[in-house]
């Protein structure tokens, strides 16, 4: 009989150094201090996910309730949420090459999505980026004008916003 697929599990401080590792890994074009993963854990425990493996993780979720007109700079300590936020922000959502193409990407995201339309937020956002679009937009996201700003210039040429609508029952 084969092992049941790992499923996603809240995030705690004790995994942090290993998706650390993972993010430094998958992104090394996109480097964030641990600082920042700490902070976005401390302020929204509910929205960041570990997917367990057996040596290391597989993938990690990062998101945050946000509101304003520019999700934040990467790279950035928020400190505090918004009083009134509007969407959650996908912050980031990594999956090491063994666990890409098994729907994982797909299950955080909807469970996360499922989440936020729980807590009230009416949409969620993200910056994909450069050749992420079209998945994206396979999961309802679509561009989202967003004004030149250090946020969008972070992220780096090809970075594009996007954003989708919540209901209240679900994504």
């Amino acid at each position: 009989m084969a092992p049941a697929p790992p499923s996603w599990r809240p995030l705690t401080p004790a995994d942090l150094p290993a998706v650390l590792a993972l993010a430094a890994a998958m992104h090394p074009g996109y480097p964030e201090s641990p600082a920042v993963f700490a902070d976005r854990l401390a302020l929204a425990p509910g929205f960041c996910r570990v997917l367990p493996g057996p040596e290391a993780p597989l993938g990690y979720a990062i998101a945050h309730p946000w509101a304003g007109p520019a999700p934040p700079a990467l790279d950035t300590v928020l400190g505090a949420l918004p009083p009134r936020p509007d969407r959650l922000h996908l912050h980031d959502i990594v999956l090491a090459p063994a666990a890409r193409g098994t729907g994982q990407a797909r299950a955080v995201v909807a469970a996360l999505l499922q989440a936020a339309a729980a807590a009230g937020l009416a949409g969620a956002s993200l910056l994909a980026l450069p050749g992420k679009a079209g998945y994206w937009a396979g999961l309802g996201f679509a561009p989202d004008p967003l004004p030149p700003g250090p946020a969008l210039a972070s992220y780096g040429a090809g970075a594009l916003p996007m954003a989708r609508r919540l209901s209240r029952g679900g994504p």
